[in-house]
């Protein structure tokens, strides 16, 4: 049967997820202090750790980076000669380090059932003004839009375009950009990222109570805003884009969504998105703004405010996509080290990296090379550190006492949809699963004094890091790049949803040897040129060290947890708490 598997509509959706270990540990957590999430490891066991973490190395993880960006792999893509190339090396590597297959079915695959949508949009608007004429703006260059739903012919006739800031709805801040407005049938332009408002107590600084300041929140993410237009009834969403805010141009947009879509095969009508979901160039959205007799920088503003309420604009949008659609299979892929405590070998630490990328895109000039999108550093970096952490277990004397399971997954650059589908099918019990550290592009650039956690202090994992960095001789700080909203853009985040404590390391920032700012320079580089493009390829001037001290920490930090007491928590006011100790109240099934 095919499931009947959507996104849950996260937020208004209020997010409430959980906490600790087995449920006494969930209860003693509750009384409290927070405990720690591992015991501490024996000398012995931490030299075997430190001895085993040495089979990390350099040479390892660039030879794997290699491959899996070569022009073979044709970029990766899902349902494509890409994946089956990608996935008989990783079957052939784990296999080779003597890891037995993760499913229990006795094979290293778990199937993904997916649809690949492929939209050819059209968009016109109309304005009110006397002597206007209809104008048609053009797919990609003005505009993406595509949709989730598998019709020959989707059409938002005579739709009228309404305005309503950044689409939030966030009781607990106070905050409501559609005012029990009506907006079934309408079109909604809405803005990049969350509220960023002000803090009262520090001009030019915002408020860190709401939103999470300078931190993008769950609300600012395009998965919100399509899920809020989607049940709100809107026929079309266009989300208006801006690079700064978005640390992305709009050349990313175009290479995610302006071509072969991909969605989990489920029954109905996709609740995450509305008929058609879009982005706009910014330079569009003001000409739109501006036939509506509007200005688009005064209803950004205006939009800052909490009474703020929605904006007709006077323009009729109408827009058509003719699809076709295929029925695929994709696939994670799993492989496991089975505990060596048979009270506790039945829990699980995961670490996961996604194995995809963006494919081919042969309309592209220059020889094959030049249309293939590599994804050295997004992720086969983050693939090769988990078949490095699997060598360094391999290398312990004794495995540790629970299961460690490597989950590869499918589907991340579009919608996190591998995650997403073990997060709902597990494989292990969400219950017995103690933590999942999620590996989703390495340092690149050299060594560095000190190491980034994004979502830094949600739950007990994170003290685990900052303590295995001291050992490096390391500091542990939150994300400096915070406002990305790192934490809400990978895989993680979908077991986080599910209630699963999580670890997501972002490498740090100050660098050894380097001048001040450094760190900055190459994200920002990386970015503007190679994200999501053709030339996120391996570079001669790579210095794999600083990744080699990260995949390390990596490994100690779930031998830690796979060895200690404690189950990971989350702490308290994290959003996932709640559901964590649902999940671990509930009778064992």
């Amino acid at each position: 049967m095919t499931p009947n598997l959507f996104p849950a509509l996260t937020l208004a959706l209020a997010f409430s997820v959980g906490a600790q270990g087995p449920a006494a540990a969930a209860a003693k957590a509750g009384k409290g202090g927070a405990q720690p999430a591992a015991a501490a490891a024996s000398p012995a066991t931490t030299q075997a750790a430190q001895a085993a973490a040495r089979a990390i190395t350099a040479d390892g993880l660039l030879k794997h980076i290699k491959t899996l960006a070569s022009d073979e792999f044709e970029g990766r893509a899902p349902a494509s000669n890409g994946e089956t190339v990608t996935l008989s090396y990783l079957q052939g590597q784990f296999k080779q380090l003597g890891l037995e297959p993760g499913n229990p079915d006795g094979t290293y695959l778990q199937k993904v059932p997916m649809l690949g949508i492929s939209s050819h949009p059209t968009l016109k608007y109309t304005a009110p003004l006397p002597g206007s004429a209809s104008v048609a703006l053009q797919f990609p260059e003005d505009y993406v839009a595509w949709t989730a739903r598998t019709e020959k012919t989707i059409s938002v006739a005579d739709s009228e375009l309404v305005f309503v800031g950044y689409g939030v709805n966030a009781p607990e801040f106070r905050w409501d950009d559609y005012k029990g407005v009506d907006l079934k049938g309408k079109t909604l332009l809405m803005l990049i990222n969350d509220p960023p408002v002000a803090d009262p107590k520090h001009p030019g600084q915002l408020d860190p109570n709401v939103f999470g300041g300078k931190a993008m929140s769950y609300y600012g993410r395009w998965t919100y805003k399509f899920e809020m237009a989607a049940k709100l009834g809107a026929a079309a969403a266009l989300i208006v884009h801006e690079t700064k805010p978005a640390a992305y141009p709009f050349e990313v947009v175009r290479n995610s969504w302006g071509r072969e879509n991909f969605a989990i095969r489920g029954k109905g009508v996709n609740p995450a998105f509305p008929a058609m979901p879009g982005w706009l160039q910014l330079e569009r959205a003001r000409e739109l703004a501006k036939a509506g007799g509007h200005d688009f920088d005064a209803l950004k503003q205006a939009a800052l405010s909490r009474d703020f309420k929605p904006v007709a604009l006077g323009v009729r949008i109408n827009m058509t996509a003719q699809n076709v659609w295929r029925e695929v299979g994709s696939h994670n892929l799993l492989a496991k080290i089975s505990g060596s405590d048979p009270a506790v070998k039945d829990e699980v630490v995961i670490y996961s990296a996604h194995w995809d990328h963006f494919g081919i895109d042969e309309s592209l000039p220059g020889p094959r090379s030049q249309q293939i999108f590599h994804g050295a550093k997004d992720n086969a970096s983050g693939v090769a550190a988990l078949l490095e952490v699997a060598r360094a277990y391999k290398a312990l004397p004794t495995p540790p006492r629970r299961t460690i399971l490597f989950l590869l997954t499918t589907g991340e650059e579009r919608g996190l949809l591998g995650a997403q589908y073990y997060a709902s099918y597990p494989l292990y019990p969400l219950a017995k699963t103690l933590l999942d550290i999620n590996v989703d592009g390495l340092n690149l650039w050299g060594r560095t004094r000190d190491v980034e956690l994004t979502g830094m202090g949600k739950s007990s994992a994170d003290d685990v890091v900052a303590e295995v960095a001291r050992g490096q001789g390391r500091l542990a700080r939150p994300d400096s790049n915070s406002a990305f909203g790192g934490f809400y853009r990978a895989d993680q985040f979908e077991f986080a949803k599910v209630g699963v404590p999580v670890v997501y390391v972002r490498g740090g920032t100050d660098f050894i040897g380097k001048r001040a700012g450094y760190a900055q320079q190459k994200l920002l580089s990386y970015i503007a040129h190679d994200y999501h493009t053709v030339n996120d390829v391996v570079q001669p001037d790579w210095d794999l060290a600083g990744a080699v001290q990260d995949v390390g920490l990596l490994f100690q930090v779930g031998y830690q947890v796979a060895q200690g007491k404690e189950y990971p928590h989350w702490k308290s006011g994290a959003e996932f708490k709640a559901v964590r100790e649902r999940m671990l109240a509930a009778p064992a099934k």
